[in-house]
């Protein structure tokens, strides 16, 4: 597959900044974590390739110096000896080469592995319980992931697919005044902000647009009403494109519909939006995916601008709460 490709160059894996409400590290430093994710990533890739390729039947546990979490203890009286440091986000940078990409059921045994495709592929899975990790937990708090995310395949197509410097908010929630607003899928490119929606039923399944409030998917035997895609597409848009107005945020705002295994039908259809369904699919996919512009200023400032805005449900983690109260 042509994919492969690009995760020999290290690229292949895009950055989840956001999951619907849950905290997630990337709002305390945008300019810090992205990068450090595709550094901590390319490591991890060079070693686990390296260690395969000359000695296939070995374990790589001991691989890499990776460590657990940090005992609580020793968390507080780190930090307790970095406040008085004025450089910013210091309590997390001296955790970042002890950030686990991979879980050890993930390291330990590579001897099963036959060919290059099939690491790659095992690297990517191993990657994603590391990625739900930065988007809904940071050093002090927590969010709990519903179980859907975990197994959602497709949060799993985005990340597995697209560049590293793709940032993503997944079905995010943004609080504007005082409000919790649901929006669409949000990709942040080196080259825009892409607002997606996707739908997606039965294989070639035909969507038949209209300015109503409700479209018409036919399917082989039956019609079915389903709600208009675009009045929550547009929301999404205009949520990005106040925000960027208020803050001169200036990157292009797109707005797509997206149909993998279907079609889209819409004779006259409105004004700056994108149909990408079944027919042109694979051309806008590798498109997007031969992209190899790196992360850019703006493209930061714009992540940081929605991030701003969204709502965050978390509580404090287990390990501080325990230190808190050993300390009064």
């Amino acid at each position: 597959m042509r994919w492969e490709a690009g995760l020999k160059a290290g690229r292949i894996m895009a950055q989840l900044i956001k999951l619907q409400d849950y905290v997630s590290r990337y709002a305390q430093d945008i300019y810090l974590y992205p990068s450090r994710y595709v550094r901590l990533k390319k490591k991890q890739w060079e070693g686990i390739r390296e260690k395969w390729e000359n000695s296939p039947e070995q374990t790589i546990g001991n691989h890499f110096d990776i460590h657990q979490e940090e005992e609580p203890n020793n968390f507080l009286h780190k930090l307790k000896s970095m406040v008085r440091q004025p450089e910013p986000m210091k309590e997390e940078s001296f955790r970042e080469d002890q950030d686990q990409l991979m879980d050890d059921g993930m390291l330990n045994s590579i001897s099963n592995l036959q060919s290059i495709e099939e690491l790659k592929q095992h690297f990517l899975d191993g990657l994603l319980p590391f990625q739900l990790k930065w988007a809904s937990s940071t050093l002090t708090e927590r969010s709990f992931i519903a179980k859907e995310f975990v197994s959602d395949p497709t949060l799993k197509f985005l990340l597995q697919r697209f560049p590293d410097t793709f940032l993503i908010l997944y079905k995010p929630i943004f609080l504007l005044k005082k409000a919790p607003v649901e929006a669409e899928l949000i990709i942040i490119t080196p080259a825009a902000a892409m607002c997606i929606a996707f739908i997606e039923a039965e294989e070639n399944a035909a969507y038949v647009g209209s300015k109503d409030r409700f479209w018409i998917k036919k399917t082989r035997n039956k019609e079915k009403k389903i709600l208009n895609p675009l009045i929550a597409l547009n929301r999404t848009e205009k949520i990005v494109k106040t925000l960027f107005d208020m803050y001169g945020v200036e990157l292009p705002v797109q707005k797509l519909l997206i149909s993998r295994n279907g079609f889209i039908d819409y004779p006259l259809p409105p004004y700056g939006v994108q149909f990408i369904e079944k027919r042109n699919f694979e051309d806008w996919f590798m498109a997007l995916r031969g992209m190899k512009s790196p992360l850019k200023h703006m493209q930061l400032k714009a992540a940081q601008v929605l991030l701003q805005y969204g709502q965050t449900t978390s509580v404090r983690r287990l390990e501080w709460e325990n230190n808190s109260k050993s300390e009064q």
